[in-house]
């Protein structure tokens, strides 16, 4: 009999005689008053009934051999919307949704409760008002004391707020386990209680090397180098995981191909509700990169500590040697002044002449002496800066003065440019005094006879410069910035010998560079070249 002729004529006729002359619910109330006679119900119907009646929580109804509805208790109008008058003598394919009625899921139920004595079974039904809700529903035959089936009880619980929270849980472990299987920057993967890989994602895969197929069911000391495995570290791992909940460690691990990589692991053991060790879940970052800047950082340190106990060496040799060099080079242009001056008796002309030579000799040497002295201070940090507002014309004047009987040896036009208005530099008088002194005698030693050199203040936005520009034969292009390298002598040509340790322009762009300022050069071969002097604006 399909749905539609199990519950037609009962559904227009509800409370009505059928052929047989007797209403269906007498009719079914027979049924089960015989089977309550051959011991299936129990004589006390009034109490079974109330209590029937009373539960909220389930749907508790019968139904007759065919499917039709013959009781309806307080739940069952609660959780399915019908009232008793509403649907007994319907047939329960009514809760049923299109998808199952087309695939007779009603039919199937009662066909094996009646085989099987119950049928039990979880899927969306449909209240009244069309809404669904998840159903846990539980049918069981009815039979008389000689097997006659007489119907089937139904008993419907409302889970459709546990199936929400399940298939949020479900959703939730979904994307979790999307999210861990996307993850690239770390191996995270599962090991079983013994330590065999169980799970595996795409970062542990990018960072050991192995495909799942290779690596599932493997224990995972083979990711551990020899010594390790030998000593039993893989499993002390697990061993303090297990006992303390977590253990974590750096060091070397083995990809596939062998290459070893700096790891961080960090190993938690998993324990299901009854406390019962489950397995352990493992996340592997590779730190390679950071420790090997570490080790640069630790290294260059280690360097910078002997450079700079190098360098207090240096300076104290240095500083040592200016004076016991400088004491008897002192003593040497005294008396050869001593001597010049005829305190000793008269001198020769020639001899005259080989005393200028030796007190010559004296200030070259004492010249050098000098820069190495400075150089390897301003090397060391050891040099003070008093910055202050500085005129740089009044700086450029004094220069000039003290550069001009040179300039006026080789006959050289010695110029300084007007400074309109003033250029007022931020600076230490002194350092910048040396800095310009130090360039203009680089032009004028380096400008032939009947050259010129000119000098000139600047103002450039916020930068306040000095111009030193010569008309010597220039600095081929790409030796211009060798030429601030301490020790470099190039002469601007590289076949003429000039006096000096190659300091002094290494020492005037330190000394520059430590007032916020710089030197720079500008040159064409055969044209000259520009030396600027540049420090901000006061």
């Amino acid at each position: 009999m399909s749905d539609s002729d199990a519950s037609g004529d009962r559904r227009s006729g509800e409370g009505e005689s059928s052929e047989g002359g007797s209403s269906l619910g007498e009719r079914d109330a027979a049924a089960f008053a015989e089977a309550g006679s051959a011991g299936l119900v129990p004589q006390s119907a009034g109490l079974y009934q109330l209590l029937v009646e009373s539960v909220r929580d389930y749907a508790i109804f019968a139904l007759d051999p065919t499917g039709v509805i013959v009781s309806w208790n307080a739940g069952a109008e609660r959780i399915k919307g019908y009232a008793a008058r509403e649907v007994i003598g319907r047939h329960f394919s009514i809760f049923y949704t299109p998808e199952d009625l087309a695939n007779d899921k009603p039919g199937d139920e009662l066909a094996r409760a009646a085989a099987e004595g119950r049928a039990e079974d979880e899927g969306w039904r449909v209240r009244k008002d069309g809404t669904e809700f998840w159903a846990s529903v539980i049918v069981t035959a009815l039979r008389d004391a000689t097997g006659r089936l007489v119907g089937f009880a139904k008993v419907t619980r409302d889970l459709t707020e546990r199936r929400r929270v399940e298939d949020q849980l479900r959703g939730s472990e979904e994307r979790l386990r999307i999210l861990i299987q996307s993850v690239k920057d770390y191996g995270i993967f599962m090991l079983d209680p013994d330590g065999r890989v169980a799970s595996w994602n795409e970062g542990a895969r990018r960072i050991k090397g192995y495909e799942a197929d290779e690596i599932l069911g493997q224990h995972f000391s083979v990711f551990y180098p020899e010594p390790a495995r030998a000593s039993g570290f893989p499993d002390y791992e697990l061993e303090v995981a297990r006992a303390v909940g977590r253990f974590e460690d750096e060091g070397w691990r083995v990809r596939k191909d062998g290459t070893q990589f700096w790891a961080n692991v960090v190993i938690t053991a998993l324990f299901g509700d009854d406390g019962s060790l489950i397995g352990f879940a493992k996340v592997t970052r590779d730190l390679t990169e950071r420790r090997l800047a570490q080790q640069r950082e630790i290294e260059d340190a280690r360097r910078l500590a002997e450079s700079d106990a190098s360098n207090r060496a240096k300076t104290g040799f240095l500083a040592a040697m200016s004076h016991e060099l400088r004491t008897p080079l002192n003593a040497i242009a005294g008396y050869a002044q001593l001597m010049q001056d005829g305190v000793a008796g008269p001198i020769t002309e020639q001899q005259d002449e080989y005393l200028a030579r030796i007190r010559g000799s004296q200030q070259h040497l004492l010249g050098i002496v000098n820069d190495l002295l400075n150089y390897s201070r301003i090397e060391a940090g050891e040099v003070a800066y008093e910055l202050s507002a500085l005129p740089l014309h009044d700086v450029v004047e004094r220069v000039m003065s003290m550069v001009r009987p040179q300039a006026d040896r080789k006959r050289l036009r010695l110029d300084a440019g007007a400074a309109e208005p003033p250029v007022i530099a931020l600076a230490d008088r002194l350092k910048t005094e040396q800095i310009v002194l130090n360039l203009v005698s680089n032009a004028v030693k380096f400008t032939p006879e009947g050259g010129a050199v000119t000098v000139t203040c600047v103002l450039r936005g916020r930068v306040a410069a000095i111009d030193v520009r010569d008309t010597g034969p220039g600095i081929p292009e790409d030796k211009q910035e060798m030429i601030f390298d301490p020790f470099v002598q190039l002469g601007r040509s590289l076949t003429s010998a000039h006096e000096g340790a190659g300091l002094g322009l290494a020492i005037s762009r330190d000394l520059a560079r430590a007032m916020n300022g710089d030197v720079t050069v500008q040159s064409t071969p055969g044209s000259g070249a520009t030396f600027t002097l540049s420090l901000p604006v006061a």
